[in-house]
């Protein structure tokens, strides 16, 4: 048997776009899946820091509805026996609690809510549909888990065409690692842009 030796791996260096300006009428911004069973402590798959994303994610709500910006929630929503739960358990059973999106960010009227089956905010939903009769071309990507469901719908999104833009302070993983995997793949795989909150200003 072959020892093998520990690599260690140096952070990969990503860009921080500061003073994005995106117009009012072709940008969305696209909260992903901030329900109780990711967020809060007591959630059947809760996310360490997601709590700690809300505060940005919440600026971000009120800046875009300042300006009359599209705003859409994924809402991640499954059948009791869902295929994913094998792989992760009993997670945002549709009509619970747990699937519900958080209070401090609960939706208003007009503005769209996605129940979507898969990690991806575009399969099986009408997503890409709802966002091309808006004219939107650039969205911007909030939410969790970094690696999973916002990497997976901002792959999507940049293979149909649209510009991403991912506040890396307004989205959340399960640990670092996989934090960095989000936002090197989004940036290197699909061209996206990462930035902050603050950094963001609809026009």
């Amino acid at each position: 048997m072959h020892n093998m030796e520990e690599k260690v791996f140096s952070l990969p260096e990503i860009e921080i776009k500061k003073d994005v300006r995106l117009p009012t009428q072709e940008t969305a911004l696209l909260i992903i899946d901030m329900q109780n069973d990711f967020v809060k402590k007591e959630g059947a798959l809760c996310v360490p820091d997601a709590e700690k994303t809300v505060p940005a994610i919440k600026r971000l709500l009120e800046k875009a509805r300042e300006k009359n910006v599209k705003i859409f929630f994924t809402q991640d929503w499954h059948e009791e026996n869902d295929i994913e739960f094998p792989i992760w358990g009993k997670h945002a059973i549709k009509n619970t609690w747990g699937a519900e999106i958080i209070e401090e960010l609960k939706p208003q009227k007009g503005e769209y809510i996605i129940k979507k089956l898969r990690y991806d905010g575009f399969f099986g939903t009408p997503l890409d549909h709802l966002l091309r009769i808006n004219g939107i071309k650039n969205l911007v990507i909030a939410g969790t888990v970094a690696n999973i469901c916002v990497l997976h719908t901002a792959g999507s999104a940049a293979l149909y065409g649209y510009k991403i833009y991912i506040p890396k302070d307004a989205i959340s993983a399960i640990n670092e690692f996989d934090f960095y995997i989000a936002l090197r793949q989004i940036s290197f795989l699909y061209k996206g842009i990462i930035t902050e909150e603050r950094e963001i200003k609809f026009e």
